[in-house]
């Protein structure tokens, strides 16, 4: 019987571990393995590690090592930037901002904060292509607002917000700006971390053919959020825990290799990506609803009519496709999805969000197998009992 092909076309999910980055792992699991807090030999060895790679990481988004937190990933990178910020100004103002389209790591934060800790939340609306405008920013500005926080590009249809800008109207009020770049590094230029105009930024590896696990916030000096773990004095007492070294190793060999040059290449993916697009529109009841400009070269989101999401992913596994509906964190989830319904679409067309996330290993003829087997497996889903 032959063996069923599989198309990974989830990358916004997940990546692979790069051989190289995994390597480069490999003694900081085997042979330097103590604490980087212990004062005896193995443990100043450790530190040693530690240190030089917030120094490369500080040389790769040119900032200082001090700037740089090590975390858990990007979930814990935001949580950070938020609770930290909004805690630490909350004697200053209540007033927090962020869109409709952000992350849930975002936005189930922000949401916390207004429900138990006596802060009002603005969301942003978004234009039909899920993107935040510098008007209704400003709009929405309170003599109290003490943080807005917007992601750099949309993880669910790919839309590049334009977040220097926003960044610059912030900075020129005094308010505190944070920005979500998780899916853009590796797939969008970064010359310096500085290029979002942002006190905070978030960063994740596994989204740049890192270890899962691995993440940073970087933090403008001198600004020091209220921290969200508590225990020891780790990262400068910052975020309480021993150092995943590791994993740290791990996101810092991913962002030497992948972020200066970006690992998600625009030139070979932006020809595959709109063939999918080519071929989703053929299809009838189909709708592409990621944008055509300013957006992430390597996400294709559509929406389908007469079904949901996981009769439409169920039959493109049955095909070996991987595909998503969404943020992975929703992945099972039943739920509609916030960003469709942000864009002023019916309501029933947000439960049938499918995203088709390319990257590094895709193929020519991974798109050949997908445009051969979609139109079946639509109609499958949208007569399915």
């Amino acid at each position: 019987m032959p063996t069923m092909k599989t198309v990974y076309l989830d990358y916004n999910a997940t990546t692979p571990l790069d051989p190289a980055v995994r390597q480069a792992m490999l003694p900081f699991l085997d042979e330097i393995w103590a604490n980087p807090s212990s004062v005896h030999h193995l443990g100043r060895r450790a530190r040693a590690a530690l240190d030089d790679a917030r120094d490369r990481a500080a040389r790769v988004l040119k900032c200082r090592p001090s700037e740089i937190v090590f975390t858990s990933g990007g979930t814990e990178s935001a949580n950070l930037a938020i609770f930290g910020t909004a805690r630490l100004l909350r004697s200053k103002g209540r007033h927090l901002i962020t869109s409709a389209v952000e992350h849930h790591c975002v936005l189930h934060a922000m949401e916390y904060l207004a429900r138990a800790e006596g802060f009002e939340l603005t969301l942003l609306p978004v234009d039909s292509e899920g993107r935040v405008s510098v008007e209704s920013l400003a709009q929405a500005i309170r003599p109290d607002t003490v943080l807005v926080s917007i992601m750099a590009a949309n993880n669910e249809i790919g839309t590049l917000q334009p977040i220097a800008d926003l960044g610059s109207f912030c900075r020129a009020r005094g308010i505190l700006f944070h920005a979500d770049a998780v899916q853009w590094f590796g797939k969008e230029p970064v010359d310096s971390i500085h290029q979002f105009n942002a006190d905070l930024v978030s960063i994740c590896a596994h989204k740049i053919h890192g270890p899962k696990g691995a993440g940073a916030l970087f933090i403008r000096s001198p600004l020091h959020p209220d921290p969200i773990l508590f225990g020891g004095s780790h990262e400068n007492e910052r975020r309480a825990g021993t150092e995943n070294l590791a994993a740290i190793i791990g996101l810092v060999e991913a962002l030497e290799r992948f972020v200066p040059t970006p690992v998600f290449d625009k030139v070979r993916l932006k020809p595959l990506a709109e063939r999918l697009t080519a071929a989703i529109r053929a299809i009838p009841g189909t709708q592409v609803i990621s944008p055509a400009t300013q957006s992430l070269a390597n996400t294709v989101s559509f929406v389908v009519a007469g079904t949901d999401s996981i009769a439409v992913l169920a039959n493109l596994d049955l095909e070996g496709i991987c595909a998503s509906s969404g943020s992975a964190c929703s992945a099972g989830s039943l739920e509609p999805s916030h960003v469709v319904r942000a864009l002023g679409l019916p309501s029933d067309l947000a439960h049938s969000l499918v995203r088709f996330s390319l990257g590094r290993e895709t193929t020519e003829s991974d798109i050949d197998h997908v445009e051969a087997v979609l139109p079946a497996i639509i109609r499958r889903a949208q007569h399915a009992e």
